[in-house]
């Protein structure tokens, strides 16, 4: 089932047509209304009448996170404040937040392409979904609310924390869908097993998991914990929210659709800017085509990935890869590029423990040291608990030169492995989990 089948089977070349008529528009409007976007074609030489189709895309400047700060809070909207429908801010954890507004026509689109990606992870009309993202503004709460109330679901706007609340609902209410952060999905499956709660107790078919990275491994840690299908969804409240692609339930581990009617993407190089072709890993650039309140050109979102088509896939939108990290959050540690992921991908190989770590980066004097933290898996703890003290620490020392051995031979770097008890990590209570903890001073 789709949603809107004939535009996600629209062919290449109608797509094509359709985003060059949009961003042609687009570009005139932006240089008329907005002037950031007036004064920074002026200065790269570049009229509106230039930008005649997606293949001029890339005469355009980027625009940056620090562009929304510095025209906080509204400088960037190119309507009226009074055609201004809902206001969604991000969590602004330094200086002032990134603030984005939204039409009658937004929130519409955004109701849209939630509604498809709803469909598209396996949702149906008349399914219950319990969603666990919070509201406020974070516009994940109210992103998925809308949608799922478009495709004609009944929403449980449970919203983040409180998982003794959450576990009820999830037993009494019995929904079939349940939306969160990957890490707080691998809490709630912790927590049932904990508390003695039969899956036979829950109704839930599939997980919609997004807001974080995540892998493989927690994927079928949360698969197998919930009895679901997990799938990931892709957004950013810059471009609109959640909702800007999403994985199909049918397809999973093979990229998500982006939702390329309303969202351009690029993947260009880290450094140089310069667009890479599909398959090459780099910085992910949204256009935003449709958008009416703040629209965005070339927004770089810093999410490290790789887009590229499926000709295997029913939908013939434009797949990416999963997030690899985020450029401003690689590591560089002793000159060797570290995201988070390269670690938890091989801790899978590892059934002696569970894929939940911490990265704990240090300084001594001149170098940079980085620590896992990992957890020890419960089925193992037990094991250890039958054999002598002795045995115990020859079997923690073993695994742990192993994991060292195996994050070295891939990665390239040393770091100590330090095992903990199961469950003595920090969870996640609803919102994102920081599995990097930098303990460097300046």
């Amino acid at each position: 089932m789709m949603y809107q089948p004939e535009i996600e089977t629209m062919s290449l070349p109608r797509i094509r047509k359709l985003q060059s008529d949009r961003l042609s528009q687009l570009v005139s409007r932006l240089y008329k209304k907005v002037p950031f976007y007036k004064n920074a074609l002026d200065e790269g030489g570049i009229k509106p009448a230039d930008i005649r189709g997606i293949e001029d895309l890339h005469k355009l400047p980027f625009t940056y996170k620090s562009d929304l700060r510095d025209h906080y809070p509204f400088d960037l909207f190119a309507v009226p404040q009074q055609e201004i429908r809902r206001i969604h801010a991000s969590s602004g954890t330094t200086g002032k937040p990134t603030v984005v507004g939204y039409s009658a026509a937004d929130l519409d689109i955004f109701d849209e392409v939630v509604a498809r990606s709803l469909v598209c992870a396996g949702a149906r009309p008349g399914m219950k979904l319990h969603n666990a993202y919070g509201y406020g503004l974070f516009t994940g709460g109210l992103g998925m609310h809308g949608g799922a109330q478009k495709l004609g679901m009944a929403v449980i706007p449970v919203s983040g924390g409180m998982t003794d609340r959450q576990l009820m609902i999830l037993q009494d209410f019995q929904p079939e869908v349940i939306c969160c952060t990957p890490s707080y999905a691998q809490t709630l499956a912790e927590e049932m097993v904990s508390r003695n709660i039969s899956l036979n107790q829950l109704k839930l078919k599939y997980a919609i998991l997004g807001a974080e990275p995540w892998t493989e491994t927690i994927r079928s840690q949360v698969e197998k914990g919930l009895q679901v299908k997990a799938t990931n969804i892709y957004g950013l409240s810059e471009i609109i929210g959640p909702g800007v692609s999403q994985e199909d339930q049918e397809e999973r581990g093979n990229g998500s659709h982006i939702w390329e009617d309303h969202f351009f993407p690029e993947v260009v190089d880290k450094d140089t800017g310069e667009p890479l072709p599909y398959g090459q890993e780099g910085v992910l650039v949204f256009t935003t085509l449709t958008k009416e309140a703040m629209p965005l050109l070339r927004y770089r979102t810093n999410d490290i990935c790789s887009i590229y088509y499926d000709k295997h896939s029913k939908r013939t939108h434009i797949k990416m890869s999963p997030i690899k990290g985020r450029a401003d959050d690689m590591l560089i540690i002793r000159g060797v590029n570290l995201f988070h992921t390269q670690v938890e991908v091989l801790l899978q190989d590892f059934s002696e423990v569970v894929p939940n770590y911490q990265l704990l980066v240090s300084r001594t004097k001149t170098l940079d040291e980085v620590t896992l933290k990992v957890e020890l898996a419960p089925a193992f703890e037990k094991e250890l608990s039958r054999i002598s003290q002795d045995s115990k620490n020859e079997k923690l020392q073993l695994l742990s030169g192993n994991i060292q051995t195996k994050i070295r031979n891939n990665i390239g770097l040393g770091m100590a492995v330090q095992l903990m008890k199961y469950q003595e990590i920090p969870r996640s209570q609803g919102g994102k989990l920081s599995r990097i903890l930098d303990m460097r001073e300046g």
